[in-house]
């Protein structure tokens, strides 16, 4: 599989709109309350009816910070006060039984991630604590093979903290940097130290870890073409495995952090479409390939791999290899997809504890999908991992003639392909090196939901 890049300025300002960034079709925008506790359980018992019963894969929401992050369009908590982690921590483990009850032990979770916030602001005896409540209600793998990953924010790790996430399961994880510019840093309230940073990198290769990732975030104040791959270099240096570079979404009115940072100081387009044009420049020249939606990886990592042999995979937490998963959500604000549904936990803290004490599940929203959502949900998965569309095959598996069902949005793709974006042949639809960094705006072709003209504020596409 061709995995090269190539950027078009002219292009990506011709295709800079906003759009959903599809990490589920339909979006979770789209979900609602008419979705709850009862639909959920009736979608997983659905999947215990099934004939090949499928793994799990488990999300943990960690809402904690001990600092807020200006940027941060998180659902967070930012205390210093450690003490608020144990009553949370107590509703995880009323909601970790109960969603135990739904599901059999048969079923292996190969994929587990915690995530936040922050989810190294809880000790070290809680983390080995609720390791031990997951084990107590699923069945977590024993032979290192599954993909357990884990965000971290090197401030918030102690000397021996990353060996004992190895020795409680955790193989993978993804350490926050977002830029190394003290200017940068005291503008977005994120003060970090490079050698904090990359101790943690190195503790993690020692520890045997199959794979480290680095965050950074373009468009942020003061940032300029320079700085940035100042802050890029000494990342490249470093050697991570896997890299997301992601576009800031300066979104105020919607994320209340957002409004202490001022406008003013951040970086024009120009300015930062030159940053995006030189990150990309630069990642390649390092031999990273670009996987889509902000991520390069090493053509060894697993990532890369999957992507070429057309098993890549994305949901709520970005691309993995693990495709064939029920994923059930758990803590405050959490998503889960399981069989055809997606549920979502409330989102006020206080209703999730509340909640639980009275032995309820915390699902407050969620959509039941239909045929055609299932069948646009496989056309958007397909092109956002793989950057092609087999049409025949996926029309004989969904029982369809694709040209017929999709010819308005064929009609809409002839423009994208007079533009290069992308190639349309007779039976398949292929994005071009061109067309990549755009390819959420081809996937916003195939959106049933936009197509009607239901607008909604999303983040621009670069």
């Amino acid at each position: 599989m061709d995995q090269s890049l190539s950027i078009d300025e002219g292009l990506i300002r011709r295709y800079d709109r906003s759009g959903p960034r599809y990490t589920s079709y339909p979006t979770a925008d789209r979900f609602h309350g008419g979705f709850g506790v009862d639909d959920y359980r009736a979608c997983a018992a659905a999947t215990r009816a099934e004939a090949v019963a499928r793994p799990l894969s488990l999300y943990f929401h960690i809402p904690f910070c001990d600092t807020l992050c200006f940027y941060c369009a998180c659902n967070k908590i930012a205390t210093k006060n450690r003490a608020h982690a144990a009553p949370y921590l107590e509703a995880l483990y009323r909601e970790l039984a109960l969603q135990g009850e739904l599901f059999d032990r048969a079923r292996t979770v190969n994929q587990l991630h915690w995530g936040g916030g922050t989810p190294t602001f809880i000790s070290h005896a809680q983390m080995e604590a609720l390791m031990r409540a997951t084990r107590a209600h699923f069945t977590l793998r024993d032979d290192d093979r599954g993909e357990y990953s884990i965000e971290i924010d090197p401030r918030e790790v102690k000397p021996d903290t990353v060996r004992l996430l190895r020795d409680l399961g955790f193989n993978r994880m993804s350490l926050g940097v977002q830029d190394f510019d003290e200017r940068v840093q005291r503008a977005v309230n994120r003060v970090q130290g490079e050698a904090e940073t990359f101790a943690v990198l190195d503790r993690a290769r020692a520890a045997g870890f199959h794979s480290v990732s680095l965050d950074l975030i373009y468009g942020l104040p003061f940032q300029s073409r320079r700085s940035f791959l100042h802050t890029l270099d000494t990342v490249i240096a470093a050697g991570p495995d896997r890299l997301s570079v992601f576009n800031y979404a300066h979104l105020p009115e919607r994320f209340t952090p957002q409004r202490r940072i001022d406008a003013a100081d951040l970086p024009p387009p120009a300015e930062k479409l030159a940053i995006l044009h030189a990150t990309i420049d630069r990642l390649t020249a390092a031999g990273y390939v670009y996987i889509g939606m902000d991520h390069f990886a090493r053509p060894g990592d697993e990532l890369a791999e999957a992507q070429r042999a057309r098993t890549l995979y994305r949901n709520f937490q970005g691309y993995s290899t693990h495709a064939d998963c029920d994923l059930i959500g758990l803590g405050v604000t959490s998503i889960g997809m399981v069989g055809d549904g997606y549920a979502q936990n409330v989102k006020d803290l206080d209703e999730y504890r509340r909640r639980l004490a009275e032995g309820r599940l915390p699902v407050y929203r969620g959509l039941r999908l239909d045929a055609d959502d299932r069948l646009r949900r496989e056309v958007i998965t397909r092109l956002i991992c793989h950057f092609e569309l087999d049409t025949r095959a996926l029309g004989a598996a969904f029982g369809i003639d694709f040209a017929a069902y999709f010819a308005a949005e064929l009609r809409d793709l002839e423009a994208m392909a007079a533009d290069g974006l992308l190639e349309l042949g007779a039976d398949t639809i292929g994005v071009r090196p061109v067309g990549r960094l755009l390819i959420r705006n081809i996937c916003m072709v195939f959106d049933r939901y936009l197509r009607g003209g239901d607008e909604r504020r999303y983040s621009r596409v670069i």
